[in-house]
């Protein structure tokens, strides 16, 4: 099997699946370290609720979907915080799918994506407890910086300047 890549709109029933499933994931690895527990379901919902992934909408954003088999598998996000920068966020690849060569494949569907939308420059933020995340972007030629946000859980701040694409 392959995967293919397509843009999503972020209020599809599957973006709003893959949205939990990346939030409870990234939710449930946080307080499991800090707190030893799983996120309490109310304050997911909540949360899930808040973080409706509206910037992902284009004219400015693009919210990409990796299909594996059939099935969403995975997605990543780009949105444009400045002209000729853009933010990558809510990559994430089901676990079941993951070692399968969908996290580089969307990544670099983004990147894309990010120069379509005028972008030279894309940033991410991510924790240290996603230790798989920091090794794909370090492996995809991403730099860590300087924080970009003062965004309360980000602990590590990437950059890469992307290639122009060819005529």
């Amino acid at each position: 099997m392959t995967w293919t890549i397509s843009p999503e709109p972020y209020d599809s029933p599957v973006a709003a699946a893959l949205w939990r499933a990346y939030y409870t994931e990234v939710s449930d690895r946080w307080y499991l370290l800090h707190e030893g527990r799983r996120t309490d379901p109310d304050e997911l919902e909540r949360e899930i609720a808040v973080r409706s992934g509206a910037e992902l909408a284009p004219p400015t954003g693009r919210l990409l979907v990796g299909w594996y088999g059939g099935e969403p598998g995975g997605s990543a996000g780009v949105r444009l915080l400045a002209p000729g920068t853009a933010e990558l966020t809510r990559v994430f690849v089901h676990p079941h799918l993951r070692g399968r060569g969908g996290a580089p494949l969307l990544v670099a569907a983004a990147e894309e994506a990010a120069r379509a939308l005028g972008a030279g420059r894309l940033l991410l933020d991510t924790r240290d407890d996603l230790v798989e995340a920091r090794a794909l972007y370090a492996r995809l030629g991403y730099t860590e910086t300087a924080p970009h946000n003062d965004d309360v859980y980000a602990e590590h701040w990437f950059r890469k300047e992307l290639a122009v694409s060819g005529p």
